[in-house]
């Protein structure tokens, strides 16, 4: 019969090895694997979306993002290399067909890690770069980015370069030797460069603080990629590597909450017992009577060489060097106030000077209106 011969000559031509009725059923079976990939991932993406909604975690959305990156493209190579591997393929075409799908497998995973690296330095913007940062943290986080997409790709193309069959170790070899000879070659602003980015990520200050280290003092203007410029009290701009600021002992004074405050005074020993015990009290009441400021201690610490020592401890409620100025210049006038009236002064540095014998020395001396007496001389 005519059918029948048709359908024997279907199945008896053959194309690579493989007839063209395994052919078609290959063509069916990528067909059928493409609309089932393509249902599966739309299916988990809604999934994943419904989850993500419902959760704060994070790890939510880097999965919906990552399953909306999935290449449509190489879900397709994907259902046909499906339905090749059913194929009763020649040794030299199965090989080829191993390796595509290693492959598409490395740029599936290249561009999952590129968009992964891209949500990734999107959030640390979001969380590093606010304030006066914003710049900073946006050249740090294209610099990164650069960094981290080149380390990506340059290892996605090495492993399909060896998946092909290329000798990649003199190639690895190259590489390495190069990015150290580089590297040496500008470490420096490398240093400088990797203390930018520790400085927008650990934050120990931002700009508009104020700060102090070893001989400078003064507000944060700008953080780059290579310096950090401060205007010192004195009005001059002062600029410093980021590698030598971050060696030194930085002091941020924008973020005391509080001041404490110690300072001391003496009384002269002309006090009485009585009036140097009541002197704590007085010295409470003194710092209480301001606002926002904590008593914590006044004590008669010592005897000096020329006055009886009180130390005093407090704290200002607040980091503002003019509202703490102003506090202590108050507190120091009810205390010139309150000592007067207890009848205390203050003492100030004196000396007594003894030498014994010095009075019986001064009685032999004759007296200043007291003229020597000349011997008469007697004429015959």
């Amino acid at each position: 019969m005519p059918g029948w011969a048709d359908f024997d000559g279907f199945t008896t031509t053959t194309f690579l090895g493989a007839s063209a009725l395994s052919w078609a059923t290959a063509l069916a079976a990528a067909l059928a694997s493409w609309i089932a990939m393509r249902l599966a991932l739309r299916f988990l993406t809604r999934r994943a979306s419904a989850v993500a909604h419902r959760t704060t975690n994070r790890v939510d959305d880097l999965l919906v993002d990552l399953l909306q990156c999935t290449s449509r493209a190489l879900l397709l190579v994907t259902a046909l290399l499906i339905g090749l591997s059913m194929l009763d393929l020649p040794a030299r075409w199965s090989t080829r067909v191993s390796q595509l799908w290693f492959l598409t497998l490395a740029l599936q995973f290249g561009l999952w890690g590129n968009r992964a690296i891209a949500i990734g330095l999107r959030r640390y913007e979001e969380r590093h770069g606010a304030g006066g940062m914003a710049t900073q943290v946006s050249t740090s986080a294209t610099l990164l980015r650069w960094a981290l997409r080149t380390v990506l790709w340059a290892v996605v193309l090495l492993a399909m370069l060896a998946n092909l069959g290329v000798n990649i170790t003199a190639l690895v070899a190259s590489l390495g030797v190069g990015g150290v000879a580089v590297a040496l070659a500008v470490q420096n602003i490398l240093g400088d460069l990797f203390a930018s980015l520790s400085i927008a990520v650990d934050k120990p200050f931002e700009v508009g603080d104020f700060i102090t280290l070893a001989g400078v003092a003064g507000s944060v203007e700008q953080v780059g990629l290579k310096t950090t410029r401060i205007r010192a009290l004195s009005g001059e701009q002062i600029v410093i590597s980021n590698t030598e600021l971050l060696k030194q002992t930085i002091n941020n004074y924008k973020r005391m909450e509080k001041r404490r405050v110690v300072f001391k005074f003496g009384l002269s020993f002309g006090a009485t017992p009585e009036q140097a015990e009541a002197v704590p009290a007085l010295v409470r009441r003194a710092i209480e009577s301001q606002d926002k400021t904590k008593f914590d201690r006044a004590h008669f610490m010592a005897f000096g060489d020329s006055s009886l020592d009180y130390e005093v401890v407090y704290f200002v409620l607040s980091a503002d060097y003019n509202l703490y100025m102003d506090i202590q210049q108050r507190v120091n006038l009810t205390l010139m106030r309150e000592f007067r009236q207890l009848g205390v002064d203050f003492a100030f540095p004196t000396r007594t000077l003894q030498m014994p014998g010095l009075e019986a020395r001064l009685a032999a001396q004759p007296r200043p209106d007291e003229a020597p007496q000349r011997p008469r001389r007697v004429l015959p």
